[in-house]
């Protein structure tokens, strides 16, 4: 008997639809090069060569993450470019924190079965956030796995390469007690908590995305696809100048787990929650799930996207450039002398 051919088409993956999207993707990569980049997209490594006269002593700082769920709500909106701006955002506020510049780009798109029009939406999103923080997208992986994911469904994953010089490198051992700690404002969820957030307000009030919720002033969808910040314009000339003893990225783990990854031993972070008031999106979820103020403050950035860790000397100088460049920033708290390892201790309580 004769078998019948089998193809990789007929398995699930289309290799010439996948040919037609990486041409897209390369387009809109290649608005994004440098002088530094050494090779198009599609070579089986990114070349990005480093310059030498501008740094002396240059450390290499990579971090990679991904999206998490908020890709679902992204899916059921139809609205794929945001998700690519808030990966870039996320990975390039972890290593600003380190006093690192960012330099390129890498991204993973995953997906069952690709659709060329989403692909296209997230990488407009990743090209447009690569462009405006001067970072080359220099490659990636773009992966159709027919039976992995769900119909419809696609995962994003980014990693990105900066650079500091040894001497500015902030790892925390800057950091006294006496520091001041300021609070730059988020302007929602950013990329965490989704999990919990669509339970309360798809399972528990049985919202939709296009449901009006006042308290927000918005339609529910429209505000959990707020775009992540990247605080890296803001931090950039403090950086320069050598303002900061660190830097806290708040994002999965709140101020709660984020702002001791950069304390050391001996040093705790005491936080004063009546100075500033968490967004109307995060008082909605602590009613709607009645959910501990331990929870909250665990799983949720509160409205505060990033906590810069100031030397006295130089508050009014940090302040005075925030509110130049209308930097909204709050005075959260301080560095105080602790025994044992690092952690928050909190003040007070929200205003209502």
């Amino acid at each position: 008997m004769q078998r019948r051919r089998v193809t990789y088409a007929a398995a699930g993956v289309n290799l010439a639809r996948a040919r037609r999207v990486k041409a897209r993707i390369r387009t809109l990569a290649r608005r994004t090069f440098n002088r530094a980049v050494l090779a198009d997209i599609g070579s089986f490594g990114a070349l990005y060569a480093l310059d030498r006269k501008r740094w002396r002593e240059p450390v290499l700082v990579a971090s990679v993450d991904g999206v998490g769920t908020k890709l679902k709500v992204a899916a059921l909106m139809k609205k794929h470019d945001t998700v690519g701006a808030d990966l870039v955002h996320h990975c390039i506020n972890d290593i600003a924190v380190q006093g690192a510049r960012p330099l390129f780009f890498l991204d993973y798109i995953g997906a069952g079965k690709l659709n060329p029009a989403v692909l296209a939406q997230v990488v407009a999103g990743l090209s447009r956030a690569c462009r405006a923080a001067g970072v080359a997208l220099i490659g990636g992986e773009t992966a159709e796995m027919p039976g992995f994911y769900a119909p419809g469904e696609y995962d994003l994953v980014g990693c990105v390469v900066g650079a500091v010089e040894r001497q500015q490198l902030l790892d925390g051992r800057r950091v006294r007690a006496g520091d001041i700690l300021l609070g730059l404002a988020s302007t929602g969820l950013h990329t965490n908590g989704y999990s919990l957030a669509r339970k309360l307000f798809f399972d528990v009030a049985g919202l939709t995305l296009r449901s009006y919720v006042p308290e927000l002033g918005n339609r529910l969808g429209e505000e959990l696809l707020k775009v992540h910040r990247c605080y890296y314009p803001a931090l950039k000339p403090l950086l320069a100048r050598g303002w900061l003893s660190a830097a806290a990225h708040i994002t999965g783990g709140g101020l709660t787990e984020n702002v001791p990854r950069v304390l050391p031993r001996g040093l705790a972070a005491e936080i004063h929650l009546d100075r500033w008031r968490p967004l109307p999106v995060f008082r909605l979820l602590e009613r709607l799930g009645r959910v501990p103020r331990e929870e909250m403050l665990r799983t949720f950035n509160l409205g505060i996207g990033m906590v810069l860790i100031v030397p006295p000397r130089y508050v009014a100088r940090v302040e005075a450039r925030l509110r130049r460049h209308r930097e909204r920033f709050w005075r959260v708290g301080q560095i105080v002398r602790h025994r044992g390892a690092p952690r928050v201790i909190y003040r007070g309580h929200w205003e209502c």
